[in-house]
């Protein structure tokens, strides 16, 4: 975040870590050489309500109440904007608590089951946070604690948080390709310090779903949520939602060795936050509309889900998320999905300077997308 009274620096800057992040991505194998791809138009998700409060602009966290819903700015530059909102059906706000410090990069929102509602300050465009923190508000207190945390290998970027079961939290990092999972090591102290254990990771598959950010958008993680009943659980991307089925309340084996259930999100100009409706029925989202045309006021949008397999359902092969025994040959399977019906004929007709054609425009395609992705200006550096 850039400091007090310093001149705020435009949103689409970079750094050489993301150009290097960038270029790798776009060289992997299989991406360079994805095409153009017609699909039919998925579903759009139907509008609940819109948000005018102008100090909600960039919201990263979402969490859908009996009465309304809970959200959060995305950093905290401006001091009005650092608060926890609670709007009422109709996207009223109605109630705002302050933080009782400053926060860094607040990036998403999660409940759990006891109503406690848990802030992500986890934000790390540069990766260079020495700490990162949640902020827990339980039901009747006026103000939010705070626990800070450290990685056991080093920094990450993340914007999407869990809470299992057990009410521990649990970190979703935003990277390509496999987003870590970690979890507190000892029990959270209030100002105290406690180090995160990472106890997984979740690959999620590929789609070719529109989005601004080409296939970037479609595989950094951007949110979460948990159903309340706790049986399910949802990541989102700039681009769809996934869902996992969580058994005897084993979020983290869900993630990593589940097989989700994909739900377009085609609707959404900078998407990162996602809730379950009350009743579980229905995914809930809302976008960043900082950057949209004056008068672009966010949206809450709703769209249903997609059945849950019957148990004797059979799996015809293993699905490509977590600890698949192929996570290399699954994913170029899906980046030739993506590139369309002809894409290998094109590329063996093409020949060497058809590759070398693509594979410039792929990377110049991900220096772009990632600078916009990544990028929430210059100063968001140190730690809490």
């Amino acid at each position: 975040m850039t400091n007090p009274g310093s001149i705020r620096h435009p949103r689409w800057r970079w750094s050489a870590a993301a150009a290097t992040a960038a270029l790798a991505l776009a060289l992997a194998p299989g991406v360079a050489a994805a095409g153009p791809v017609t699909a039919p138009a998925p579903p759009a998700g139907r509008p609940v309500c819109d948000i005018r409060d102008d100090r909600l602009t960039e919201i990263s966290g979402l969490v859908a109440t009996d009465d309304g819903f809970v959200v959060v700015n995305d950093g905290a530059d401006e001091e009005s904007r650092r608060r926890i909102f609670f709007l009422d059906d109709r996207c009223r706000v109605v109630r705002t608590v302050r933080y009782p410090s400053r926060p860094r990069d607040t990036e998403d929102l999660a409940v759990g089951a006891d109503g406690t509602i848990w802030v992500a300050d986890t934000g790390d465009n540069d990766r260079a946070r020495r700490t990162v923190a949640l902020w827990r508000l339980p039901p009747g207190v006026a103000r939010p604690m705070l626990h800070r945390l450290t990685y056991p290998d080093g920094a990450h970027d993340a914007e999407a948080l869990l809470v299992d079961a057990a009410g521990r939290p649990v970190i979703v990092t935003k990277q390509g390709g496999s987003a870590g999972l970690y979890r507190p090591a000892a029990p959270l102290r209030a100002g105290g310090t406690v180090p995160l254990a990472r106890v997984g990771q979740v690959r999620l598959p590929s789609t070719t779903t529109g989005n601004p950010y080409s296939f970037l958008g479609r595989r950094v993680v951007t949110g979460g949520a948990s159903a309340p009943d706790g049986r399910r659980v949802v990541l989102r991307t700039y681009a769809d939602a996934f869902e996992f089925d969580v058994a005897d309340g084993d979020l983290v084996g869900a993630l990593t060795t589940g097989r989700p259930r994909s739900i377009a999100l085609p609707d959404e100009p900078q998407g990162e936050s996602v809730s379950y409706s009350p009743d579980g029925r229905s995914l809930l989202t809302v976008s960043e509309t900082a950057n949209q045309p004056p008068g672009t006021r966010p949206r809450i949008l709703r769209y249903a889900l997609p059945p849950a397999p019957t148990p004797s359902a059979r799996r015809t092969k293993p699905g490509p998320t977590g600890r698949a025994a192929d996570r290399g040959a699954a994913e170029r399977a899906g980046d030739r999905a993506a590139a369309g019906p002809g894409s290998r004929d094109r590329a063996g007709r093409g020949g060497t300077a058809a590759s070398l054609v693509v594979g410039g425009v792929a990377v110049a395609l991900a220096l772009v997308a990632l600078a916009m992705v990544g990028a929430r200006g210059v100063g968001r550096r140190g730690g809490r």
